[in-house]
C-alpha cells in the first residue's frame, strides 16, 4: 500500500510541476504591428493580413543566399497565394532602392517587395541584421518561425500547408 501511495505522490508532483511550467512558459510572440510601403507605393498593414499565413523575409540585393532563395519564394507564392499565403520581401536599409527595383523586375518577383529605408521594420522584427531572415506568421498573428539563413523548401511547404489548414478552420468558426 505504501508503494502505491508513493507512486501516486510522485505522479501528482510531476503533474503539478508540469502545470506550473506550462503556466509560466512564454506565450508565442505576436507579429509586430507595422505598415510596409512597397516599391510600387502600396501600403500593407500587417494586422490587415490576419486570417492568412504570411512570410516576411528580409533580404538584400548583394546577398547571394537571398538571391538563391528567390526562386523558392516565387514557387511558394505561385503555389499557395491562391489559397491565401502572403509574402512580403523587405529590403535592408542599406540597399539602394534602384537596385531593389531592378532586381525585382529582373527576377520577376510576383510578391510584394517593401523598402525599409530607416530600418524600422528590421527593429520591429527583433533588430534584424543578417540576411536572409524569415518570419512566418500564423493566421492569428503568432510568429511561428523566426529563421536566419536559407530555409528548407520542403519544411516551409509543410509549415505553410498546416497554416492554410489553420486559416480554413478559423474561418469556419
Amino acid at each position: 500500500m505504501k508503494v502505491k501511495a508513493g507512486i501516486t505522490g510522485v505522479v501528482l508532483t510531476g503533474l503539478l510541476a508540469a502545470a506550473v511550467f506550462l503556466d509560466f512558459m512564454p506565450r508565442a510572440a505576436q507579429a509586430p504591428d507595422v505598415t510596409f510601403t512597397t516599391i510600387t507605393g502600396k501600403q500593407i498593414e500587417l494586422k490587415a493580413l490576419r486570417g492568412k499565413p504570411v512570410i516576411v523575409t528580409f533580404w538584400a540585393t548583394d546577398c547571394p543566399n537571398c538571391i538563391q532563395e528567390i526562386p523558392n519564394l516565387i514557387e511558394l507564392y505561385d503555389r499557395y497565394h491562391p489559397e491565401g499565403l502572403e509574402i512580403i520581401a523587405v529590403t535592408m536599409y542599406y540597399d539602394p532602392p534602384s537596385h531593389v527595383v531592378a532586381m525585382t523586375r529582373d527576377k520577376l518577383m510576383p510578391y510584394d517587395v517593401a523598402l525599409d529605408l530607416k530600418a524600422e521594420h528590421a527593429r520591429a522584427f527583433g533588430d534584424v541584421r543578417l540576411t536572409p531572415a524569415h518570419f512566418v506568421i500564423a493566421p492569428d498573428g503568432r510568429l511561428v518561425m523566426d529563421k536566419v539563413g536559407v530555409f528548407e523548401l520542403p519544411d516551409m511547404k509543410m509549415l505553410i500547408e498546416s497554416l492554410l489548414k489553420e486559416a480554413v478552420a478559423q474561418s469556419d468558426v
